[in-house]
Formats: structure tokens, sequence, C-alpha cells
């Protein structure tokens, strides 16, 4: 089994939940993917990292920094750094505030992403793609260039069209109608 097929199983046993539920978006699903159950594991962390370094690698992006918006990026983030640290290929990871730190030095974005750096966002789950937007726009705020987007779970709600049309490529490791599917017929 692949390390591809291990994070699968992974999302799904952990993961997956079938019910009546309101995402952030505001819509209403028949199930909810709370990926932190399996990015926040050890055995996660190990998958999650192997397999989105690896999907970065395979389109050819080349990110310096890797990061998205707090708490659902950061576990995912630090698991490509970890991985790309083995691999000699260096990504460090950064972590967006929703707001403004009020307090010390009182920064959005944590982890020294520098100016001109070279960013992929990262999110656990997306739906429509607005709330990674937050962080996009915080980033390019910042002064960094963007790379593109890698989520954990595309919902598939035009996340790609509407990353597009920004300007970005979407990577997505898996769709949520796959771990949904599978997660039914279990």
């Amino acid at each position: 089994m692949t390390d591809r097929d291990e994070l699968r199983e992974l999302l799904i046993e952990r993961s997956v939940r079938l019910g009546d539920f309101t995402l952030a978006s505001g819509a209403k699903s028949d199930y909810y993917i709370d990926a932190r159950r399996t990015t926040m594991s050890a055995e996660g962390q190990r998958l999650v990292g192997r397999v989105a370094y690896d999907a970065i690698r395979e389109h050819g992006l080349r990110p310096t920094h890797v990061g998205g918006l707090t708490m659902g990026a950061d576990p995912i983030a630090y698991a490509i750094a970890h991985v790309s640290a083995i691999e000699g290929d260096v990504i460090d990871g950064f972590s967006v505030r929703k707001r403004t730190k009020e307090h010390g030095t009182g920064q959005r974005i944590e982890g020294g992403l520098p100016v001109h750096g070279q960013a992929l966002m990262v999110e656990d789950t997306m739906t429509t793609g607005r709330s990674t937007l937050q962080a996009v726009e915080a980033v390019r705020a910042h002064g960094a260039n963007l790379v593109g987007v890698l989520t954990l779970v595309d919902r598939s709600e035009n996340a790609r069209s509407f990353y597009e049309a920004q300007g970005l490529p979407l990577i997505s490791l898996y769709t949520g109608e796959e771990l949904v599917e599978a997660a039914r017929n279990r």
C-alpha cells in the first residue's frame, strides 16, 4: 500500500463523519471531514508530510515556505516542512493568524516568512476556498509571492476555478466525494 493509500484510509477512519452538518461556508452537508483528527496524529503527520511534499514536487512548484490560516493549515505545513528537511530541499513553515496580534510584535504572519518569499498556501478541508483567501490576501499584503494552494481535502465546490481566477493553481490531494463514498461502502 502506498503512502497516499494509507493516508486515504486514515482520513476515512479518523476524519470522515456522516450525518447532518453546517459547514464554515454556511452550506448544509450530509458529511463532515474533521481533517485535524488525522493531521494532528503522529501517523497522520508522517503521511501528510510525505504525500503533500511529493504532490508539490510532482506539480513543479518550488515554494520556499508553506503555511496558511491557523489552525487547519498548521499541522499540514509543519509536516511538509519536516519532510522537506529530510529530503534536503528545505521548505519552511509559517502560520497566518485570523487577526493581527495586538501585543508583542503585532504580527499576523508567524514563522519567518520573508518579504519576496515563495509561499504555498495550505488548507485541511476546502469547500469554496474563500476562507483560505483571507490568508492569501495577508501573505500578498506582507509582500511574499504565492506559487499556489494545496488542500488535503477538496469538497469540490468550484475551489479550483476560484483559485485559477486568482492566478493560483490548486493541488487537491483527495476529494470529499472519494472519501465519503469509501466511508459509506464500509
